[in-house]
């Protein structure tokens, strides 16, 4: 691939591997950090000038050159992370024991629980001491209904609460998500216990939030109906806070959520947007220096506007190179502009890199820009209008065939009609976008107009029509597809080496396009000969319910009551844990008292406290709070192990777990610690 010949393309490699090594290996002290970039950066200074003088150094001036990218990737990694500053709520004494009190300013509204509204909250002080950080502040619904805005100072005294793993297996690891955020704990209170401060924190976010707010004020008196308002603000300015969630359902399934997000679709248009606007100026050297001051304000302030999400920072410094390049009259590289962006963006803001949104713009906006000319070629339409649509057609399948198995990879599913969802949506987006943009304007001075107002609003409501009708077709949706990371490199591999095979007809790159074939082969018989020779038992954790999975290789067995039986297609903990482990449910049993599993005898007592009274189990499950004996019942059967799944009362497992350390028999509470499994 030609993009690898560029020295920035490789500088990029290095720096990504500097982040990823920091990443893995965190916690590493910032002083042994520090130590190895000074080192390296002393190496690259002698090679650097060695090589001036001496030809045969260039191989390792540019060795060292990599290796002290790859030191700043590591140094950027680590100073960016939170967690590693001095002040950060961490490293407080007592910070999870015992009630704090805690100055917070609103940072950024989140989409609202049922019970809770959410926030980012920065953390100011603790007990008056000084201190830095994200929380996760969740505020509970009440009657009364108090808002709070961003820039508000709360002062809370509650108990914060650090994040928990994930309590199933193969679950979304929400702990793993928030702290990719850089917030490590949540705050819980109750707006009647928060006193709020009379001082605002002003800031570029608090302005941003106000003017979004005004926006979306404005339109509401306009009677702009509230369905169709909350997907023009996530359409124009990123906000999905308020979007029912039936909506994002039907936007997944039909394959055009990625419009609900502002990415380089949206920043696209609003380019096209701001340069039509300032045509009137002339194309002198001032005017056009004018233009290019102007345009960036826009992007940037767009930018702000829409929250600075990973994918809306991409494509808003994206497309700056690009106006500074035609500023400059300079035909602009798009590899050099993708590959600068992501170092400025990740120089920066390191914690992108983690952002399955971030990965999946970068991903998709690469294939646009090297398959799509190749797909282009393949038929060449002298119809304009056909020709559009062709365009739209090649780039939609582009973008697709660049993100498919990363999106199957996260979300186990696959949209089959795509690409008839982006022609209809893509004609429909532009005249949202244009007439978006234009009422969202005016609603910030508090004026919307009547007649673009509603051409928005009529537009938006059969765009949701549309959409709605295509994710109705759930025949076309592919779900619960398993793709482990073996497979996910490997299948890229095909695809990277096949297209290069068709790009330049040699035979060498018809033997790679192979290899990488025969490598996904590979990966996928070895995937299949783990998965056959793996057997497990797993007590899963479900709320005031019980779910017993047992699996020998590919075929799995549930053991549960009968609603949750009957229920077994739409059980999502199941789904996931099928789909990871590549199974399929073979068997339903009810629960019964006696299950043997790989010489393990597993005794389970109920609420009914019907069991085998000679049965010494190895393992000794309690379910729905039995009301019994507890000590009188260790004595009598003897386990190796005691599991209280989530159906047991609290109160109870606290005494259990009590009995069970003064006899010595160790016991695993699945709300407390997660599922228990046997293998």
């Amino acid at each position: 691939m030609k993009v690898m010949q560029f020295p920035v393309a490789r500088i990029t490699i290095a720096f990504i591997a500097g982040i990823l090594l920091a990443y893995s290996l965190k916690p590493i002290l910032p002083p042994i950090v520090f130590a190895f970039l000074t080192i390296n950066a002393i190496i690259f200074i002698g090679t650097y000038y060695s090589s001036k003088t001496n030809a045969k150094s260039q191989v390792p001036f540019g060795i060292t050159t990599y290796l002290l990218v790859f030191s700043i990737g590591v140094t950027t990694q680590t100073v960016h992370t939170d967690s590693n500053q001095r002040n950060n709520y961490t490293h407080y004494k007592n910070i999870f024991d015992k009630n704090h009190t805690y100055i917070l300013t609103l940072r950024e509204k989140l989409k609202s629980t049922v019970f809770n509204d959410r926030y980012i909250a920065l953390v100011n002080s603790i007990d008056q001491e000084k201190s830095s950080g994200r929380i996760l502040l969740n505020i509970s619904k009440d009657s009364t209904r108090h808002s709070f805005d961003i820039g508000n100072q709360l002062k809370i005294n509650a108990l914060l609460y650090k994040n928990r793993s994930q309590k199933n297996p193969n679950q979304f690891d929400y702990q793993k998500y928030l702290e990719n955020k850089q917030i490590y704990a949540q705050l819980y209170s109750e707006p009647n216990k928060i006193q709020l401060n009379a001082e605002i924190t002003k800031d570029i976010w608090y302005y941003t939030a106000r003017l979004r707010t005004r926006i979306i004020q404005n339109l509401e008196k306009s009677k702009f109906h509230n369905k169709e308002l909350n997907v023009a603000v996530a359409l124009i300015m990123g906000q999905q806070q308020d979007i029912d969630s039936e909506i994002i359902q039907d936007y997944q399934y039909a394959g055009a959520v990625h419009i609900l997000s502002v990415s380089g679709l949206h920043i696209g248009f609003i380019l096209l947007f701001v340069t039509f606007l300032l045509k009137p100026f002339p194309n002198t050297k001032k005017g056009a220096f004018i233009k290019l001051l102007l345009t960036l304000a826009a992007l940037f302030l767009f930018g702000i506007l829409a929250g600075l999400a990973p994918s809306v920072v991409r494509s808003v410094t994206m497309f700056s190179f690009v106006a500074i390049g035609q500023y400059l009259r300079r035909s602009v590289n798009i590899y050099h502009t993708l590959l600068v962006s992501i170092l400025l963006i990740l120089l920066f803001q390191p914690s992108f890199l983690f952002d399955v949104g971030f990965q999946l713009s970068y991903v998709a906006l690469f294939f646009i820009v090297w398959l799509q000319p190749l797909m282009a070629k393949l038929w060449q339409p002298k119809n304009k209008i056909l020709n559009y649509f062709w365009d739209i057609l090649t780039v939609s399948f582009a973008a697709q065939i660049g993100t498919l198995p990363l999106s199957i990879y996260y979300f186990h599913q696959f949209p089959g009609l795509f690409f008839v969802t982006n022609i209809i949506v893509i004609p429909f987006l532009s005249i949202i976008m244009g007439v978006g943009c234009l009422v969202m304007v005016f609603a910030s001075f508090s004026w919307v107009p009547f007649y673009p107002a509603k051409i928005l609003e009529i537009s938006i409501y059969y765009l949701d029509k549309i959409i709605g009708y295509i994710a109705s077709l759930e025949q076309f949706i592919i779900k619960d597809i398993p793709l482990n990371t073996a497979l996910l490199i490997s299948s890229y591999l095909v695809i990277i080496t096949t297209i290069i095979a068709f790009q330049q007809k040699r035979f060498k790159n018809l033997v790679w396009a192979l290899i990488a074939l025969v490598t996904f082969q590979l990966s996928a018989i070895a995937t299949k000969w783990e998965v056959q020779n793996q057997a497990e038992f797993v007590v899963l954790n479900t709320s005031k319910n019980t779910q017993l999975l047992e699996r020998n290789g590919a075929n799995a067995k549930l053991y549960a009551n009968s609603s949750f039986l009957k229920n077994s297609e739409t059980n999502k903990v199941l789904a996931s844990y099928l789909t990871a482990n590549f199974s399929e449910l073979k068997e339903k049993h009810k629960l019964k008292n006696l299950i043997y599993f790989k010489g393990n005898k597993i005794l389970l007592i109920d609420s009914s406290k019907v069991y085998p009274k000679t049965i010494q189990p190895d393992i000794l499950i309690i379910t729905q709070s039995p009301k019994i004996n507890f000590d009188r019942l260790l004595q009598t059967t003897k386990p190796k192990m005691v599991v209280a799944d989530a159906s047991n009362y609290k109160s109870f497992q606290k005494r259990w777990k009590t009995t069970c350390s003064q006899q010595k028999i160790p016991f695993h509470a699945t709300s407390e610690k997660g599922f228990y499994k046997i293998n």
